[in-house]
C-alpha cells in the first residue's frame, strides 16, 4: 500500500513539474512575441511660409518727386523747356522722366511704349527721339551727349506712335527697392519741312514705362 501510495505522490510531482515547465515556456513565448510587437519610434519635421514679393516702378517728371501713376488717365504732365504751343517748324522741345522702383520693390526691366497721338492732327508732322541721360538735367546739351548707341531708346526722326524694342542693347534695368533711377530725356521736333496746314494744329500724346520684374 505504502509503495502504491508513493508511487502515486511521484507520479502527481511529475505531473505538476510539466505543467509548470508549459507554463513557464509560455511565459517565455509570451514576452518573446510581446518584445516583437514593440519598437521604439521617433520624427523630424521641416518647414516654412512662403511670401511673394512685389514689384512696383514710380516715376517723376523733375527726377526727385517720385509718385505712381499707374494708368493713362493719371499720367505724369512732362515738362517740356520749349512750350508745345510755341512750336515752330526747326524747333526742338526737351522733357525729362525718370523711373525706379519702389521701396519695397524687387528688381526689373523697363520697355517704353508709345500710345495713340490724340488732337487735331499735329502728330503726322512732329517727330521724336528718347535717350538715357546720366543725370536729371534734359536739354540740348545733354541730349546730344547721350549719343552712344546704348543711351538712345528711340532714334530720332522717328514718329509719335513708335515705341522702344523690346530687345534692345539700351541697359534699362532698374535694381531692387529704387536703388537706381533712369532717366529717359524725351525731343520733339516740327522739322523745317512741316507744311504750313500744320499751323494751329495740336498733339497729345501719352508713354508708358512697361515694367517687368526679374
Amino acid at each position: 500500500m505504502r509503495r502504491t501510495r508513493a508511487r502515486k505522490r511521484e507520479a502527481a510531482r511529475r505531473v505538476s513539474r510539466r505543467i509548470r515547465a508549459v507554463l513557464a515556456a509560455g511565459l517565455v513565448l509570451g514576452v518573446g512575441a510581446a518584445g516583437t510587437l514593440a519598437a521604439w519610434n521617433d520624427a523630424e519635421f521641416g518647414g516654412s511660409t512662403f511670401t511673394a514679393g512685389r514689384f512696383d516702378i514710380v516715376g517723376a517728371a523733375d527726377g526727385a518727386t517720385f509718385t505712381s501713376h499707374a494708368t493713362a488717365g493719371a499720367a505724369a504732365a512732362l515738362n517740356f523747356v520749349v512750350a508745345p504751343t510755341a512750336m515752330a517748324p526747326g524747333t526742338t522741345t526737351y522733357a525729362l522722366f525718370s523711373v525706379r522702383t519702389a521701396n519695397p520693390s524687387v528688381a526689373g526691366t523697363l520697355q517704353l511704349i508709345a500710345g495713340t497721338p490724340g488732337g487735331t492732327g499735329l502728330a503726322a508732322s512732329l517727330t521724336y527721339g528718347v535717350r538715357l541721360v546720366p543725370a536729371t538735367t534734359c536739354n540740348a546739351t545733354t541730349y546730344a551727349a547721350a549719343s552712344a548707341a546704348t543711351s538712345i531708346v528711340v532714334p530720332d526722326g522717328s514718329a509719335l506712335t513708335t515705341g522702344g524694342a523690346a530687345t534692345t542693347s539700351v541697359p534699362q534695368v532698374v535694381s531692387a527697392n529704387g536703388g537706381n533711377q533712369l532717366n529717359y530725356c524725351f525731343a520733339v521736333t516740327l522739322p523745317t519741312t512741316a507744311p504750313n496746314t500744320a499751323q494751329g494744329l495740336t498733339m497729345t500724346q501719352t508713354w508708358q514705362f512697361q515694367g517687368t520684374s526679374s
